[in-house]
């Protein structure tokens, strides 16, 4: 029975994965463990180390787009509320970030940063080519280059500080400083209700060699999800990551981690559409472009 080199969190929807209560058919997961996540993206975008992988959203459509040999699953695995991700020290607005640098922890296609881009476009109307977008890091996806109101934090430097002195409007991505958008967790709550904005940040991958398993890998993912979801309303102990999925669920109705393209398309589709209008993509793909062909039509 083959053994698929796997790296994903621990966390709900996969404990029932990580502790072996929930174990595929025809194949194992070879669990390993890598402590800085996004390490594991840029392991899998450049050299496909990896046989299944999770990895954030963006990172996935830039990779795809310069043809690595590595193709998506529907398996959502984190999803996120982002208009608390955009910080500053007090005394900047958003109407004022035209003309001003905003850091960006990492990289430009940090799926964080593009939705919470997206967010200052649609809701508050800035126009994101008159700001310029400081990075602390480069990017998983080594090809990429990012348009020209992109450009490097100084050697040396530090988001938090900058913002915290003035020299950036804002940050995305950085702790410990406070948030743009006033009352950001019921804006983004309120968003969800109005609009179903509900981002997607983590997705599944695998190799291209092996998506005859694609199914498979799937159903596991889903039944460990299905698990989590089942128990999520009695956890004695719960994480924020629980408070928020629960929250989602309440204010829904409906299941708060959907796996499949057709629970997901509108997610799906605005996520591309941000990294189209914010220069990540060159051109905009099918969504069935972008899944292993045997789970177009699968749901969990």
């Amino acid at each position: 029975m083959p053994a698929l080199r796997t790296v994903t969190r621990t966390q709900g929807n996969n404990l029932a994965l990580k502790d072996g209560s929930v174990t595929p058919a025809g194949f194992s997961f070879e669990f390993e463990e890598v402590p800085v996540l996004v390490d594991a993206f840029r392991r899998m975008v450049r050299k496909q180390e990896f046989d299944v992988s999770e990895m954030a959203f963006t990172t996935y459509l830039c990779a795809k787009a310069y043809g690595k040999p590595i193709t998506a699953l529907p398996v959502f695995l984190v999803r996120g509320l982002h208009h608390g991700a955009i910080v500053h020290n007090g005394a900047s607005a958003v109407t004022g970030l035209e003309g001003r640098q905003v850091g960006v922890n990492r990289g430009y296609t940090v799926t964080t940063g593009v939705w919470a881009r997206g967010i200052l476009q649609d809701y508050h109307g800035v126009d994101l080519d008159k700001v310029t977008w400081v990075l602390s890091g480069d990017e998983h996806v080594a090809e990429y280059r990012p348009p020209p109101n992109v450009v490097p934090m100084v050697r040396g430097g530090d988001l938090a500080t900058m913002v915290a002195s003035g020299e950036l409007a804002a940050a995305i991505g950085v702790s410990g400083l406070v948030s743009l958008i006033p009352d950001a967790r019921e804006a983004a709550f309120e968003a969800l209700r109005r609009d179903g904005l509900y981002p997607i940040n983590h997705l599944v991958v695998v190799r291209d060699e092996l998506l005859g398993l694609a199914g498979e890998v799937f159903a596991a993912f889903a039944e460990a999800k299905r698990r989590y979801v089942e128990r999520l309303p009695g956890i004695t102990d719960p994480t924020p990551t629980d408070l928020m999925y629960r929250r989602v669920g309440e204010l829904t109705g409906a299941d708060p981690l959907p796996y499949g393209i057709a629970p997901n398309r509108a997610m799906i589709d605005l996520l591309i559409d941000h990294a189209v209008r914010q220069r990540i993509l060159d051109r905009r793909p099918a969504v069935e472009e972008l899944f292993a062909p045997d789970t177009l039509d699968l749901t969990a």
